[in-house]
């Protein structure tokens, strides 16, 4: 979510920035669209590496699977017949 957000806000920032919208679209004057632009774009470059940070630490996790058994050993009771006996 955070990368997506951060490349929309760089886009939006760079319409505002690159473009030459006229002031009554935007009801702002020309140096205001810019100002926007500007930062809209640090704010997207912020996500982005927000984002990516995030996920370089989620990757250098350990993860450690403990097994726990229940019940008795597995024990095999050994029986010897013995022919001898009278």
């Amino acid at each position: 979510m955070g990368i997506g957000l951060g490349i929309f806000l760089l886009v939006v920032g760079a319409i505002f920035f690159f473009t030459n919208l006229d002031s009554s679209v935007l009801n702002m004057s020309i140096g205001t669209g810019n100002t926007i632009g500007v930062i809209l774009m640090v704010a997207g470059a912020l996500a982005i590496i927000l984002a990516l940070v995030m996920n370089a630490q989620r990757t250098r996790t350990q993860h450690t699977v403990v097994t726990d058994r229940r019940g008795g050993p597995d024990v095999v009771e050994r029986v010897e017949r013995r022919d001898d006996i009278v």
